[in-house]
């Protein structure tokens, strides 16, 4: 870190993504603008290094940006109740278990795909790639 903060390739670093991440961030305006050196580089606060990571544990736990940004957004927000942000942890684990339970069942589908396939075939007659041609039933 410098006197006047630090350069955006050391809050990459520091944080574990990569420059066009942070980038991609400041114009969601997830991350506040950064000042500007006379030189035109970007410089960052220490506490860009916090709300990076913050960003990409609550992705980690399925939050999407726009998600995590609302996160923040009540972690900064004086009088927000431990409640409100106990309803949002709620849905996402609705919402997770609701993708577990269709990815299941896209496992249990290419299952039974593949169980049709045991024979070895030509690729013009193979069961899976019928399967998937066929007009929805």
């Amino acid at each position: 870190m410098t006197e006047q903060g630090l350069l955006i390739g050391q809050v990459a670093a520091e944080a574990g993504v990569n420059i066009r991440t942070l980038r991609f961030y400041e114009r969601e305006g997830v991350l506040p603008p950064p000042e500007r050196r006379p030189s035109g580089y970007r410089t960052y606060s220490p506490e860009t290094v916090s709300l990076v990571r913050f960003i990409k544990r609550a992705q980690a736990l399925g939050y999407t940006l726009a998600e995590a940004k609302e996160l923040l957004a009540l972690r900064d927000t004086r009088g927000a109740a431990c409640a409100e942000v106990q309803r949002n942890a709620g849905q996402k684990l609705a919402d997770v278990r609701e993708r577990i339970r269709q990815l299941q069942a896209m496992a249990l589908a290419l299952s039974k795909l593949l169980s049709s396939c045991a024979e070895p075939h030509h690729a013009h007659a193979c069961p899976l790639l019928e399967a998937l041609d066929a007009p929805p039933s």
